[in-house]
């Protein structure tokens, strides 16, 4: 099936996480897809990402930002703006589950905030001129957490449930000038960020088994490349009538019935 991707401006934060982690496959199957994937991240790897597309003959660029600076993400909106003209998509996919819980100050707190969720809305409200001239799409990468709860993470859970709000009120706010609104809902996923945190277990192994097993459909985590293939398709025109909605990626972890975890032996 052909997206329409091509030639799309796509513009993903947090996307220069370790290769193999949910905003780097993103870019990649963008890439695939003929879309002209815009890293914005604080980290350098953007850089090195956007050069190795270079390299193919794939036009990208990075734009190192601060995403919690409004300044810098202004600075980061106008550069894209300057080089290509306009902006199709939008993906809020920066995610840092900190720990910042009851225990944390309040400074903590509010840190976890600006990078969960107000980075969302200053991506939006600085790129929203172009979407109302594409007449682009917006999708935010959510999680469960924000439905679940998870523990020891009020700062993750609040940001995390703005963003599902926030997803919805932009659905609404952006009716009128033909942009659409989505959420991509995430439960376990093996990133490398993932990896790294089993690493620091003293039993990692047992832990990630006891993860899987958790997960209905086929006790298994969701690949980063499932969640990427949902996102192009969402964003795309294939979707074109989708908006204010919240697609699960997730095995069935959060709506189905716990009951299948002792029913299914994988």
């Amino acid at each position: 099936m052909d997206l329409r991707l091509k030639n799309k401006i796509v513009v993903v934060s947090g996307s220069a996480g370790k290769e193999g982690s949910i905003g780097e496959t993103i870019i990649n199957r963008l890439a695939d897809e003929g879309a002209i994937p815009v890293l914005i991240d604080r980290n350098e790897r953007g850089d090195r990402y956007a050069a190795t597309l270079q390299q193919k003959g794939i036009d990208a660029l990075f734009v190192k930002t601060d995403v919690t600076d409004p300044v810098e993400m202004e600075n980061a909106v106008k550069i894209i703006a300057e080089k290509y003209g306009r902006i199709d998509v939008v993906i809020n996919n920066v995610g840092v589950n900190d720990g910042a819980g009851l225990e944390a100050t309040y400074e903590e707190f509010m840190d976890s905030l600006k990078l969960n969720v107000a980075s969302y809305f200053l991506l939006v409200k600085y790129a929203l001129p172009f979407l109302k001239e594409s007449k682009g799409n917006i999708l935010n990468i959510g999680s469960k957490v924000a439905l679940t709860g998870q523990g020891g993470t009020s700062g993750y859970a609040a940001a995390k449930g703005g963003v599902l709000g926030l997803t919805r009120e932009w659905a609404v706010d952006l009716i009128q000038f033909g942009i659409r609104s989505n959420a991509i809902i995430i439960a376990e996923s093996f990133t490398p960020a993932y990896d790294d945190w089993l690493k620091t277990l003293p039993d990692g192994e047992a832990v990630l088994k006891k993860i899987n097993k958790s997960i209905p459909f086929e006790g298994r985590m969701t690949k980063t490349e499932e969640i990427a293939d949902t996102v192009l398709f969402i964003i795309s025109d294939r979707s074109s009538h989708t908006t204010g909605q919240f697609v699960f990626v997730d095995g069935g972890y959060v709506h189905l019935d716990r009951a299948l975890i002792n029913d299914v032996n994988y």
